[in-house]
């Protein structure tokens, strides 16, 4: 298994690569960035500890890796400037992902290939992706809310003295400000929450809360985030790798799920080695469902804001 992380000089691609490395999984890792001496060095830099991570080839390039990769993952994106709106930064990505679509099919790419979006807004580029990639819509998936989840089930466990991985809770919808918390089926220990000692409302609401700023927390602490999302991709990644069919909180185009329709977003979804095998619509709360159909109108007035704005230029 080869994989390509496009961003590979940033925080999140050099994460996500380093998590795979450690994960001991993947055959390849090429690493690609517009600054190739920086790729350079984080690729060396992970080939100083191969011989007591894993035996991979660990390499840095250009597009020329798209051609012959099996996982191709796009982390490349831009910052908000100062005073910059939401909307002007998502014109910006926007501009610079469709550059990166353009390259990906100049290179070429396997036809079994899964891309896996990382850049933010992760759900309209992962909606623009699988309509300008010549691949089956299950091969194109967002990481979206993957990455909500992990800290959710991370905080809930802190908050509760709980074993982190014996929590079991999901946001699904955009990985934004519409994204949904799931308590009707979240569980510690297979226990549901409120019969932990303390548990209450205001305490779902707070670590929910906590949840939704915990980018903008790690952003104002330390600069930007990178371990969290590194194992996020991870999971996903050898999800595909080992065909594990793992039901992951990932976006993709949905085509009824939920009633959603023509847009990604992310729901209950199989992932294995062709992308997206499946979607389960899990028995959720009636409040729940609608918040989740509500994510998808946000989301679906972003999506044509961008796509009306492609068509003129």
């Amino acid at each position: 298994m080869k994989v390509s992380i496009i961003g590979g000089a940033g925080l999140v691609g050099s994460c996500a690569a380093f998590a795979l490395q450690m994960g001991r999984v993947v055959r390849e890792i090429a690493l690609l960035d517009v600054n190739a001496e920086a790729v350079a060095g984080q690729a060396l830099d992970l080939l100083h500890g191969a011989s007591v991570a894993a035996d991979q080839t660990i390499v840095s390039g250009g597009y020329e890796h798209t051609a012959t990769s099996d996982v191709i993952c796009i982390t490349a994106g831009l910052r908000r400037k100062p005073d910059e709106s939401r909307l002007d930064l998502i014109n910006r990505n926007v501009d610079l992902f469709v550059g990166i679509l353009g390259e990906i099919a100049k290179a070429g790419y396997k036809k079994d290939a899964v891309v896996l979006v990382v850049s933010n807004p992760v759900d309209v580029l992962t909606y623009l992706a699988a309509q300008r990639l010549d691949l089956p819509v299950g091969q194109v998936i967002g990481l979206g809310t993957q990455l909500d989840t992990i800290r959710f089930r991370s905080l809930i466990a802190e908050r509760l003295g709980a074993a982190a991985t014996q929590v079991a809770a999901l946001i699904l919808g955009e990985h934004g400000d519409s994204m949904v918390p799931i308590w009707s089926s979240a569980t510690a220990a297979g226990l549901p929450l409120e019969k932990y000692p303390g548990w209450n409302p205001n305490v779902a609401n707070e670590l929910f809360t906590r949840t939704k700023g915990s980018g903008a927390e790690v952003i104002k602490k330390k600069g930007g985030a990178g371990f969290a999302v590194g194992l996020a991709i991870q999971e996903v990644i050898e999800s595909v790798a080992l065909d594990r069919r793992r039901v992951l909180p990932v976006s993709s185009v949905q085509s009824g799920c939920y009633g959603i329709r023509d847009v990604a977003l992310s729901v209950p979804t199989v992932v294995g080695r062709r992308g997206v095998h499946a979607t389960h619509e899990i028995d959720l709360w009636p409040k729940e469902v609608q918040a989740l159909r509500k994510s998808g109108q946000v989301l679906r007035q972003t999506v044509d804001t961008v796509l009306a704005r492609l068509s003129e230029k």
